[in-house]
């Protein structure tokens, strides 16, 4: 079933994961969804997590029913809502019923919020080896028709059809087995391939859990579903998607919630986070996609880098003057002198150019990079800034100085002298879907708002600037080496 945990991948600079701030306590946690603004998810026993950012989390989301493991889909202007009731070997049996309703918002506060009667759409008697709870939404943008996966370890995953308009079960429609040995079930769908995901292990037992998530790929809804290797998830088959971490155990109950084009984040709960009582968390990580499989990314944490570009390859760095290097020159040429000890040669430091930069702001460019200090960064998450999914804003520093990155009123990049807070200050980083990265600032000086449009962008090989996202070229593209 969607057992009993939620956590939105948290962590704190200390800890080996970055948790997010707030109380984001759940269990079993619906896939995402986003209404008039906010972040809501739901989970067992009722109610939910509401976000305004997606990055504080905390209780306030409302849903009947009680019940377990929900999920939650936006279809045209409502909210289709489908959970389990009992099953899963709760209050000591099999027999199960899940149900859908409706709502047109999911603001508890909201003049029209009310959830419609809620309706059952299939059963398990508690006779037959079949768990009729922990089920996942998937709404075919091919074909428009709405899919539904559940199922425990007790039997089998099932995959019936609703119909979309109704939330009913589609008339004559019969359950159909597409795998087992996995639970919390969820479908998506990419590129030409069903995904199924299914949550591995044993559940709800806490710092000993060890849940993990897998997933196989069909051409056809009904499968077969097969891991990369050809097993079929029929037979026990998954590739694995995440497991536990270094802080983390119990990865389970997967959702996919895209955020923009390349911009994708996968949820699900830990069972323990180990930096939180070992409670069950949500926890929320890019989704990168390799080789036509999803792959749990890396939520960024910050640290010393070269910031380079996916264009060509050179770095981020300061507009200032090239400061030789002082060297006894080497060479083939000088036959005695290979037959000395070869020393080592200290890099370049900070405090041996400094001194020469300007004192106001300082463009920023692209230039080769030779791991000099105005190409050295420190990327610092600012947590009491607010934050986006996944992640905090975080501050860009030239290393060793408080000389910040800074977006303009003209769309362009400088550093200021030091840092201040200001919005424009602030970055978002974010790991696309093939695991480069997109650096957007807050807000830009003289648009209203929170920026979502403009990234950093490579104009040419040595242009930095500010221009409108582009997953599909690589100058809205950047990685961030330590070497």
């Amino acid at each position: 079933m969607k057992r009993l945990h939620s956590i939105l991948a948290a962590l704190t600079l200390a800890t080996a994961a970055n948790a997010q701030i707030g109380a984001p306590y759940i269990h079993d946690p619906s896939t995402l969804a986003e209404c008039e603004g906010k972040y809501y998810t739901f989970g067992t026993g009722g109610g939910g997590l509401i976000s305004e950012d997606g990055w504080s989390w905390n209780s306030g989301a409302d849903r009947p029913g009680g019940g377990a493991a929900p999920d939650v889909l936006k279809i045209g202007d409502r909210y289709l809502c489908i959970y389990g009731a009992t099953g899963g070997g709760l209050g000591g049996g099999h027999a199960g019923r899940i149900l859908t309703m409706w709502n047109k918002t999911l603001d508890p506060k909201s003049p029209y919020f009310k959830w419609s009667e809620a309706v059952e759409v299939c059963y398990s008697d508690g006779m037959e080896d079949q768990d009729a709870i922990d089920p996942g939404l998937l709404l075919d943008p091919t074909t428009g028709r709405l899919w539904v996966s559940y199922g425990t370890y007790f039997g089998t995953i099932r995959l019936i059809e609703l119909d979309p308009k109704t939330g009913f079960r589609v008339k004559g429609n019969k359950e159909k087995d597409i795998a087992i040995d996995c639970e919390a079930s969820d479908l998506m769908y990419r590129d030409g391939w069903y995904y199924l995901l299914g949550t591995h292990g044993t559940c709800c037992d806490g710092v000993n859990s060890t849940y993990n998530i897998v997933v196989g790929r069909s051409k056809s809804v009904e499968g077969p579903y097969l891991d990369n290797v050809g097993r079929d998830m029929f037979h026990g088959g998954g590739k694995m998607v995440i497991s536990a971490e270094k802080r983390a155990c119990g990865a389970g109950h997967f959702g996919r919630f895209i955020v923009d084009e390349g911009v994708e984040v996968m949820s699900f709960h830990w069972e323990a986070d180990f930096e939180l009582s070992g409670r069950s968390t949500l926890a929320i990580r890019p989704l990168v996609w390799k080789n036509g499989w999803p792959v749990a990314g890396d939520n960024f944490k910050g640290g010393n880098f070269s910031i380079e570009s996916e264009r060509r390859g050179y770095a981020l760095e300061l507009a200032v003057d090239f400061v030789r290097m002082q060297q006894q020159r080497q060479g083939w040429f000088n036959r005695n002198q290979m037959q000395e000890p070869a020393k080592p040669i200290a890099n370049q430091t900070l405090e041996e150019v400094k001194a020469g930069w300007p004192e106001g702001d300082i463009p920023a460019r692209i230039g080769d990079y030779m791991y000099r200090p105005h190409q050295r960064w420190t990327v610092t998450p600012v947590n009491e800034a607010g934050g986006y999914l996944s992640n905090p804003y975080f501050k860009i520093t030239i290393e060793g100085t408080d000389r910040a990155l800074a977006a303009t009123a003209a769309c362009e990049v400088t550093t200021v002298p030091a840092y201040t807070g200001a919005d424009e200050q602030l970055w978002r980083i974010e790991q696309l879907t093939d695991g480069t990265y997109r650096i957007m600032p807050k807000a830009i000086p003289g648009m209203e708002g929170i920026n979502t449009k403009y990234c950093l962008y490579s104009a040419g090989d040595s242009t930095p600037t500010l221009a409108v996202y582009d997953f599909n070229s690589d100058n809205s593209k950047w990685n961030f080496c330590n070497r």
